[in-house]
């Protein structure tokens, strides 16, 4: 059974407040469907339902990963900043990681790392919100009133795609990053929570599935029930609204989830070989890609694998030399792979990071701490170049100093690539105007 592990700064209630209502622990099916109805039909007038079909998977590395324990190591320097591993060949010629992620180093190949990207924030809840929304944490903090929170990037997919074949366009496994909620889009665009472990047998997903106790023979005779109870005339008052009449539209897709065949394949991981199941790894967060796999390949728009325990503060290498380290470079590795020998890396852009870096010089504790000023991302997928690194660190990785971008530019770019407008006006609940992206360019580098 996996645990999350929460950063140093722990989850307070100012995360809560930026998650928007509902979105804390995720919704049920048929609730988002009846939430998102109304905002269906505003994106169709709108226009806002248009975009190209990329699909991303985002592997959020929560409480910040270490750009030289990945693919920014630093041999030439000095013990107290190089650490205790040794940076290794990939399968690119001159391209070097660390040793940490040998799985990752054979299929670099296939990616793009951007060693670049910076920012100036050290928390981790404006970090995640900067790296989450591609806006920084708007201040002052406590003057709710004057102060708008943005919605995650799968929230804005969410928002301008809706619901396609009945399945969520955003999903989120095994929990919802403290930022990756709708905020003013409303929580009709929270993401569906997938929990549970899908390496245990028999896993299954919370409303996609009839309750055991329930047989299908008897989830079907209920459903007549339903019908022959739905014949019944209505409150004839044109001014009191029947709550039903509205429901069964909502409760009808929510059986239409349940019994759709393509729902079905889709998260019955169990379907797949075991050679390709022991390819990501049988543990959780290897399970936990598979799964992102199909469901990109079902139609999910955006799915974000939550990883939690990089706050790496104590025994850093201790811990990744541990399943951590090797569960995440195996689970990868096997995601890129494995959707690359489908055809699907083709329209399929894969994502990993955490919120920020961490610090050049090694701690008294074997740990490293917060560092905004360099980090690393790995990218693949939907066009990106492959077998490239974009952008430098310094000799011993204190600063981006080469080709240095930005959150916005980060966020600039997968909106770009999601034919999304990055810099379109959104407007608050309130009527208050909100711009997607404020400022960014678009990394370059990044499209083939």
């Amino acid at each position: 059974m996996s645990q999350l592990r929460y950063n140093c700064n722990g989850l307070g209630r100012r995360d809560f407040l930026q998650l928007g209502l509902g979105a804390t622990a995720g919704l049920g099916f048929t609730d988002l469907l009846r939430l998102r109805a109304n905002a269906a039909e505003t994106a169709k007038a709108t226009g806002a339902a248009s975009g190209k079909r990329v699909n991303v998977i985002m592997i959020w590395q929560d409480g910040g990963p270490s750009h030289y324990e990945s693919f920014d190591p630093k041999p030439d320097a000095p013990s107290e900043i190089r650490g205790e591993f040794k940076s290794i060949k990939t399968a690119v010629p001159g391209i070097h990681f660390s040793e940490c992620v040998p799985e990752l180093a054979k299929v670099a190949d296939k990616f793009t790392v951007l060693r670049s990207l910076a920012h100036k924030d050290p928390n981790h809840g404006g970090g995640n919100h900067y790296l989450m929304t591609g806006a920084p944490t708007p201040v002052p903090v406590g003057c709710g009133a004057f102060v708008t929170f943005h919605p995650s990037f799968g929230s804005v997919v969410s928002f301008k795609r809706g619901v396609q074949n009945g399945i969520p366009p955003y999903m989120t496994m095994p929990s919802m990053s403290r930022s990756g909620g709708p905020n003013f889009l409303g929580a009709e665009h929270a993401p569906f929570v997938v929990g549970g472990s899908p390496q245990t047998a028999g896993f299954k997903v919370r409303d996609v599935v009839l309750p055991p106790e329930i047989s299908e023979g008897r989830g079907v005779t209920r459903q007549d029930l339903r019908k022959s109870l739905d014949r019944l005339a209505r409150i004839p008052d044109a001014a009191a609204e029947d709550p039903t009449v509205g429901f069964d539209k909502f409760y009808e897709q929510g059986v239409d989830l349940i019994t759709s065949p393509q729902a079905q394949a889709a998260f019955d991981i169990g379907k797949e070989n075991e050679k390709t199941r022991e390819l990501y790894g049988m543990n959780d967060f290897g399970q936990r890609c598979l799964l992102a796999r199909r469901l990109v390949e079902a139609g999910v728009s955006w799915v974000t694998i939550y990883s939690g325990g990089w706050d790496h503060h104590t025994k850093i290498f201790e811990t990744l030399k541990g399943q951590q380290g090797v569960n995440f470079d195996k689970g990868v590795a096997a995601l890129i792979a494995d959707l690359d020998r489908r055809g699907s890396l083709e329209n399929t852009l894969v994502l990993a990071l955490g919120e920020f870096g961490r610090t050049p010089k090694v701690n008294k504790d074997s740990g490293r701490d917060h560092w905004p000023f360099a980090m690393s991302v790995l990218c693949a997928g939907a066009g990106v170049p492959r077998g490239t690194v974009i952008g430098a660190t310094d000799p011993k990785g204190y600063y981006a100093a080469d080709n240095v971008y930005a959150p916005e530019d980060f966020a600039t770019t997968l909106y770009t690539k999601l034919g999304i407008d990055p810099h379109q006006v959104l407007h608050t609940n309130t009527g208050r105007p909100a711009q997607l992206v404020n400022g960014g360019r678009p990394i370059k580098e990044l499209f083939a």
